[in-house]
């Protein structure tokens, strides 16, 4: 059986979710898990445990690109081992890569490497480019965005309106928007 899962870090990305699910269909996918959370809080991903618990051996778990799945060499390396201890396999679409040959196996290694090891670059050079820019006196930090309408959350709230709906008026995540109301940072 193919088992597909399908991840966005954020709601705006919901094109992109559309996108996965429609790439997994076209596989063959007869069961789909999809979420839309950070892949940083692995604890949020309910629905990537769902699918791992989901899978049986002989099954192939589906996704289509390899960012997807993973956060980090150790995390897909985790992740691998527990479909290995299944008796599954593992497919991304967009690299053509199957764990059911060795060949398969070894790519995924050198793979999530080279994603590691790229992802490591760019944050190396951004921290370079921030203290840089930090001192030059240039560099103030991402200027506040939700915070800054808390005015305006608290009036429509006041006023009965529900989260989602401040959200959406606002153009805020729901998160921010408890935040606030919350007055917590």
């Amino acid at each position: 059986m193919l088992v597909g899962y399908a991840r966005t870090s954020t709601l705006d990305q919901t094109a992109g979710l559309e996108a996965q699910l429609r790439l997994l269909k076209a596989e063959g996918c007869e069961r789909i898990f999809e979420e839309q959370v950070s892949s940083v809080d692995v604890r949020a991903r309910e629905k990537l445990e769902e699918a791992l618990s989901y899978v049986r051996e002989g099954d192939t778990l589906v996704v289509t690109k390899l960012d997807r799945l993973a956060r980090s060499m150790a995390h897909l390396m985790e992740i691998r081992q527990r479909l290995d201890e299944r008796g599954t396999h593992l497919r991304i679409i967009d690299l053509n890569l199957d764990t059911t040959t060795p060949t398969g196996k070894l790519m995924l290694n050198l793979l999530g490497s080279v994603a590691e090891f790229e992802r490591e670059i760019m944050l190396e050079r951004q921290r370079e480019g921030i203290a840089k820019a930090k001192a030059a006196g240039k560099y103030k930090g991402r200027m506040p965005t939700a915070r800054a309408k808390a005015d305006v959350v608290h009036a429509l709230a006041a006023d009965g309106v529900g989260a989602s709906e401040i959200a959406r008026r606002v153009g805020i995540g729901r998160a921010s928007v408890y935040r606030i109301l919350s007055g917590s940072r």
